[in-house]
């Protein structure tokens, strides 16, 4: 449920209504706009039914939230989010570009792709530590010293860096190298995880399941700003369907529908969606066109050699083009790189 207050309504107000709230054992959460402030409920409602709420001066409606996703719910946050890494914001004004390889392979080529993705405009280097893949035998990822090979590129060429982590462990030794974690689709109703990712503080790319409703993925978010960290930005990746021209299929209704149910940033991988790197440019610029918050786009030195996701990874001329002909769709939308 949430409690719309009248409009200009003063602090004192708000806080009266919450506090009578927070005493029958409810938690609240403000959302202050320029005229109106939401006081959002999160629990058993049935203790508030015999308080007549709407009686109260500057109550103007109650409001029933019938989703099970709460805090990220856009009922109850109604401007959207902006979540900032170092000082980089991620949110309605800015495109977000996550440019770098599926997996660090060894220092010279991560430092090298961060040095050729920076020149192109991207903000954020990304790179795979911890690789959880679908065969044992496949490269793994080089886990924490992957990890320190990210922290010196993102120092080196002043990019924001962004890391898959898939235990608490893994969270725990990123959180000492990298800005920003990343629940990849595998991992996306994977719980504890979650809460632990919550606990962390820090911002959180959560990517959508390899077949999961928009719904679960609200809700898989749900867990994490449960935990009191709200800095949370998904990610549609493609879903699995019955077609098998494409890795995956793009959802980039998903867009469109998540900013109609949340307040939450959204971004697109075009790579993992499609596996093709030719397939890469045309989704991407869709997905700026329909709205994306940014884009995450792999990118290889050598990708016929790479020990990872090769084929869907684009050389630095491919990327570099890309970015030149995002310019226009950023444009139009109103963004800033």
């Amino acid at each position: 449920m949430i409690i719309v207050m009248k409009p200009h309504a003063p602090e004192e107000a708000v806080k009266r209504v919450a506090g009578l709230v927070q005493a029958k054992g409810l938690e609240t959460h403000l959302s202050q706009g320029k005229e109106v402030t939401i006081i959002g409920v999160v629990g058993d409602k049935t203790k508030l039914s015999n308080e007549n709420l709407t009686m109260l001066p500057w109550v103007d409606k109650l409001v029933p939230i019938t989703e099970s996703y709460k805090l990220s719910n856009r009922k109850f946050h109604p401007e959207p989010s902006r979540v900032k890494v170092k000082e980089h914001e991620i949110g309605p004004d800015t495109l977000t570009i996550m440019a770098g390889p599926c997996a660090v392979e060894n220092e010279e080529q991560l430092m090298t792709i961060a040095r050729e993705v920076k020149k192109s405009g991207a903000q954020f280097v990304r790179g795979g530590a911890y690789k959880p893949r679908t065969s044992p035998y496949s490269f793994q990822g080089l886990e924490e010293e992957g990890l320190r090979y990210m922290a010196e590129a993102g120092k080196e060429y002043d990019l924001c860096t962004i890391c898959e982590v898939i235990s608490e462990e893994a969270i725990e030794a990123a959180a000492k190298y990298v800005d920003m974690i990343q629940i990849g689709a595998r991992n996306m109703q994977n719980f504890q995880l979650l809460r632990e990712a919550g606990r962390s503080g820090m911002p959180v790319l959560l990517k959508r399941g390899l077949a999961a409703t928009i719904d679960e993925w609200l809700n898989a978010a749900e867990y994490i700003i449960a935990e009191g960290n709200p800095k949370v930005v998904l990610c549609e990746r493609g879903i699995r369907t019955y077609e098998t021209s494409t890795r995956n299929t793009l959802d980039l209704s998903a867009v469109p529908v998540i900013r109609q149910k949340s307040h939450l940033p959204v971004i697109v991988d075009p790579s993992h969606a499609t596996g093709v790197c030719a397939y890469v440019p045309p989704l991407a610029k869709a997905a700026v066109a329909c709205g994306a918050d940014g884009l995450m786009i792999e990118v290889h030195n050598d990708p016929e050699h790479a020990l990872s996701d090769g084929p869907q990874s684009l050389t630095f001329p491919a990327f570099h083009q890309l970015m030149g002909e995002l310019e226009g769709y950023i444009n139009l939308s109103g963004r800033t790189l």
